[in-house]
């Protein structure tokens, strides 16, 4: 029996730049949920973000935030790892200082920005929905250190080579999207944030089903037995995955008939 679903958003459960559930998928997730299994949103985004989105069933589903650094689950959080504060520092400083870069810092209920541009705040708030707390000084923050991303209006490719080597032995460095980079602490991922789960609930990976586009959600396809990439992730992840799908949704009406039991 498959006992853990887990989806990225961004590509995948959302397409086409969607920032809410196509309509319906709160109830299939209820049903999963009804049947013993347990449906894992999985992505970038902070948690309550993510409880926004899936609002009507949040307090059913798990929770892989911040690209693997908080795990959560009917409110309680199952893992939390943190980037050193001295290694934080030096990775905010060079996106502060840096032309054409953002910082976001993500704390556990909430994200620190010292916005460049105010657009970059609206787009966070109001698009993006997150909540979000503006400071004159983003070094001065005290709260953990969860994941520190740069945002690139004009596309996060050009630069992701010097973000790596700047600074990806002492962090986990991935693009999460065209236009963000997200720094994780060290060995930290959504496949670590999936065995976290896995462990906690005593599954297997040969119960495990999971769903992504994109190179951040590599490790997590790799912890899942049944292995999905959406048909227009990027070429590495299709060829990885052992199973393709056009829409999670229509995959998960197929759980729900007992296709993959």
């Amino acid at each position: 029996m498959i006992k853990l679903i887990a989806s990225d958003l961004d590509g995948t459960l959302l397409q086409n730049g969607a920032q809410d559930l196509n309509p319906g998928t709160t109830e299939l997730i209820h049903e999963l949920t009804r049947q013993g299994r347990i449906f894992v949103a999985s992505s970038g985004r902070q948690y309550h973000n993510l409880c926004r989105l899936f609002g009507p069933v949040k307090d059913e589903i798990a929770f892989i935030c911040e690209n693997g650094a908080l795990v959560m689950y009917k409110d309680e959080i199952i893992a939390k790892h943190v980037i050193d504060r001295q290694t934080g520092q030096e990775i905010l400083k060079t996106v502060v200082d840096r032309k054409g870069s953002e910082a976001l810092l993500s704390g556990v209920h909430t994200c620190y920005i010292q916005p460049k541009d105010p657009a970059y705040l609206v787009h966070l708030r109001d698009v993006v929905k997150n909540d979000v707390t503006v400071v004159d000084d983003i070094l001065e923050t005290s709260e953990d250190y969860l994941k520190i991303s740069v945002y690139e209006k004009a596309g996060i490719n050009n630069s992701e080579e010097y973000w790596k080597e700047k600074f990806g032995d002492r962090v986990t460095v991935v693009t999460s999207g065209m236009a963000w980079l997200d720094t994780v602490p060290k060995g930290i991922n959504k496949g670590t944030a999936m065995q976290d789960l896995m462990e906690k609930f005593n599954i297997s990976r040969e119960e495990c089903m999971a769903f992504g586009d994109h190179y951040n959600d590599v490790e997590m396809l790799e912890m899942a037995g049944y292995d999905f990439a959406m048909e227009n992730a990027q070429e590495g992840i299709r060829e990885m995955c052992h199973y393709k799908t056009h829409l999670v949704e229509k995959t998960l009406k197929e759980v729900l008939g007992g296709k993959y039991d």
